[in-house]
């Protein structure tokens, strides 16, 4: 199993302190000054894939994405902008479908953007196509609705 060990550093919204996110995680960070929630945002490949996503405590959006992609790169700042929104309520996961072939197959990507909401490696939803990040939002908290409606009635 290949660890990711990666971080990215996130400034807290709440106190502007810069913190140090880690790729994967039991919980969901949180400013080390205000205890804040952070936008938790990480890149994943076929290696790190299963433990960055399908390991997450929190649901992940998983972006399908290629640098060669115009409406990816239009929709990346979409997405962040719902991450700190939903700062420790999901996981932002981006995986570039050229360098990650085997997760884009996985998932039989046949257009980029392609966007996922998962929960313990399972397809929520799907989103193909870019949005404006306020539809964005509206999906995945709708998404989220329904999978915790399920959770309940089972």
């Amino acid at each position: 199993m290949t660890t990711q060990t990666e971080t990215n550093v996130v400034e807290c919204a709440k106190c502007g302190r810069r913190n140090r996110v880690p790729a994967t995680g039991d919980g969901e960070p949180r400013c080390g000054n205000c205890h804040a929630p952070l936008p938790w945002i990480v890149d994943a490949d076929d290696e790190t894939f299963a433990e960055v996503v399908e390991r997450s405590r929190l649901p992940v959006v998983v972006d399908l994405w290629a640098t060669w992609c115009g409406p990816c790169r239009m929709v990346s700042p979409a997405l962040e902008q719902v991450a700190r929104d939903l700062a420790g309520q999901i996981k932002l996961v981006k995986v570039d479908v050229d360098k990650a072939r085997q997760v884009s197959e996985r998932f039989r990507v046949q257009a980029v953007p392609t966007l996922l909401v998962m929960r313990a490696g399972q397809v929520v939803s799907t989103q193909l196509g870019a949005a404006p990040a306020a539809r964005l939002r509206t999906w995945v908290e709708e998404a989220l609705a329904e999978e915790r409606a399920a959770g309940e009635q089972t």
